[in-house]
């Protein structure tokens, strides 16, 4: 199977719009699964299940509403994309006039339906390549798209939005349980607002702006003539680069720093010894965020991944909502 063909299998924008109405059954089962485990592992901690409930709570009710009220998640509905498919294919039909039955049988499908992996070659194998063919892929298949550091930053403000909702949730969810279950206290609390601190800095926002950075830094030099044909392959390896660099290794310095210089000595806590003594890095940190600039378009063919950010966004959340040290870990 070509890249090609998983890509635009992938990117119809019936697949994506269904996904899209699955984002609230997908949160909801993702948050079971995240909360079940962590009460196995911290099963000798009491309350630990009901804690998670509500923190999980929390964050989906906060992150639901926030993308229905600020739609900070591109959403259309599958009715309209139905109608405009039906349209293209219709207007490609009375234009071309194809006589292949499986082809006209494809072409047909696709008015209300995603195509599948094996009639998408089809198409491009069967259709004459001209102006009608791209006129129609255009509405069956999201348009490819190379985007630049300029486009990249115009999202950021959007996917910022985006996590800052589960973190800030989860970390009112989570005092709230300690409230509920007579277990707060001014360690727990701190513990949660560092993680959030922790979780949106070094796996979010400056995740993002990071990537904006180093591909904004590598079109300069591309223009310069430093680096020569800026391959998508090139932006990708960039972009992991901006990432790694801002926030993996700057951001939970930043994180860890602001800890224990602003939120230590408000709650009374004790000054640690070294920057990373309650939290450091870990390979979760680095999987948690690297859908983000996938997000963002900056390789074809990755728009269903939206739909899968929230999910992704919600174990931030839920790490700040349970204070997450990992030092002992």
């Amino acid at each position: 199977m070509k890249i090609q063909t998983l890509a635009k299998y992938l990117d119809q924008p019936l697949l994506i719009g269904r996904l899209n109405k699955q984002v609230p059954k997908l949160l909801a089962g993702s948050a079971a699964v995240i909360s079940l485990h962590d009460a196995y592992v911290h099963r000798e901690e009491k309350h630990r299940m009901l804690k998670n409930s509500i923190i999980s709570a929390f964050i989906i009710g906060a992150t639901l509403g926030g993308i229905k009220k600020f739609k900070l998640i591109d959403t259309v509905s599958v009715s309209k994309i139905m109608k405009e498919q039906t349209k293209a294919v219709e207007e490609f039909i009375e234009k071309t006039k194809p006589s292949d039955n499986i082809l006209l049988s494809i072409l047909n499908k696709s008015k209300r339906n995603h195509l599948s992996l094996d009639e998408i070659p089809v198409l491009f194998e069967k259709l004459k390549d001209d102006s009608n063919r791209t006129v129609l892929f255009k509405t069956l298949f999201s348009e490819n798209k190379n985007l630049t550091s300029k486009e990249i930053f115009s999202e950021i403000k959007r996917l910022s939005v985006l996590g800052a909702v589960p973190v800030l949730s989860g970390i009112a969810g989570g005092i709230t349980a300690d409230t509920v279950t007579g277990t707060s206290s001014l360690k727990k609390t701190s513990d949660k607002i560092k993680e959030g601190f922790y979780q949106y800095f070094a796996n979010i926002f400056l995740c993002n702006v990071g990537a904006g950075c180093a591909l904004f830094a590598a079109e300069g030099l591309n223009r310069k003539g430093v680096i020569k044909n800026l391959t998508p392959a090139k932006k990708l390896a960039v972009i992991l680069g901006g990432i790694t660099a801002a926030g993996i290794v700057g951001g939970s310095y930043i994180a860890n720093f602001l800890s224990k210089k602003i939120i230590n000595p408000l709650f009374s806590q004790k000054k640690e010894n070294g920057i990373y003594s309650e939290r450091k890095p870990e390979a979760l940190d680095i999987a948690l965020h690297s859908d983000d600039i996938a997000t963002a378009g900056v390789l074809s063919g990755v728009k269903w991944i939206e739909p899968m950010l929230p999910v992704m966004y919600f174990l931030s959340g839920f790490r700040a909502g349970t204070g997450y040290r990992n030092v002992n870990n």
